[in-house]
């Protein structure tokens, strides 16, 4: 799991639009201390063991950081996000260097937040919808990255605040997911249930105070935990599983709506 990852430096990191409740024009972060986080996660990686490789910013895309919206990957084929208009010019930088690297890329046909609400776990795709990803990707998904239909698992965010399935939602391991029940609708958290039920997948809850500081936005390889600092009690839970936890500071990264998760496309 997330053995090999793609980064983009936060060097053009700033607010200019607002596209998710954490934005702020008014609270623009401290790009020193952004770029100073970011390259405490990027050590962090490396010192779990995890390949991390690298994509230039570019001055227009503030949000360029944050690489896991820019696809999802499994094998040598990528799909392509499409993102929110604000960040569509995104999208040629991440195609040219999936392109380039060898993968077999697909444009998105419909909105879809990339990795953001794709989350491999062991054989299953826990694919999220209903704010920034239409439904009728998860077939595309299927169809493209070669699951089975019962392989994806369609989980819906309620509102805005989880406008991404990785801020609801991680994988720990493969038999292992943290997840805030009441970021979910009623048939998502039945179907983690399921999973839980009969394939005996190990179910972490977190609370909404601890989920909404982006404790759930995490980096795990199913033996090292990367993740947001200020989510003492998730910190525990999942050390009392015997995850070894690195916790790190993402106060300005936090700014944009992101977090660990959300600055690693898993390749």
């Amino acid at each position: 799991m997330n053995s090999e990852i793609l980064v983009c430096d936060a060097s053009y990191f700033r607010i200019d639009y607002e596209i998710n409740p954490y934005m702020d024009t008014g609270l623009q972060p401290d790009v020193r201390a952004a770029i100073a986080e970011h390259e405490a996660i990027v050590r962090a990686h490396q010192a779990a063991g995890r390949h991390v490789r690298h994509i230039p910013a570019a001055w227009e895309c503030p949000d360029m950081v944050y690489t896991a919206n820019a696809a999802v990957v499994r094998g040598s084929r990528a799909v392509l996000g499409d993102p929110p208009p604000e960040r569509k010019s995104e999208v040629p930088y991440f195609r040219d260097w999936l392109e380039a690297d060898g993968f077999e890329v697909l444009e998105a046909p419909y909105p879809f937040s990339g990795q953001g609400d794709a989350l491999a776990c062991g054989e299953l795709l826990l694919a999220g919808y209903g704010q920034r990803t239409d439904r009728r990707m998860h077939a595309v998904l299927a169809d493209y990255l070669d699951y089975d239909a019962d392989q994806i698992v369609a989980l819906r965010t309620i509102s805005a605040q989880w406008y991404d399935l990785d801020l609801a939602v991680a994988v720990v391991a493969a038999d292992t997911i943290a997840y805030r029940p009441h970021a979910l609708d009623e048939p998502s958290r039945q179907r983690l249930q399921g999973l839980h039920r009969d394939r005996g997948l190990d179910l972490v809850e977190v609370s909404t105070a601890e989920a909404a500081r982006f404790a759930l936005n995490l980096v795990s390889d199913g033996a090292t935990v990367t993740m947001t600092a200020g989510a003492p009690r998730l910190a525990a839970d999942l050390r009392a599983r015997g995850f070894t936890v690195v916790e790190l500071d993402t106060t300005e990264l936090r700014k944009g709506g992101g977090g660990v998760r959300c600055t690693a496309l898993t390749l």
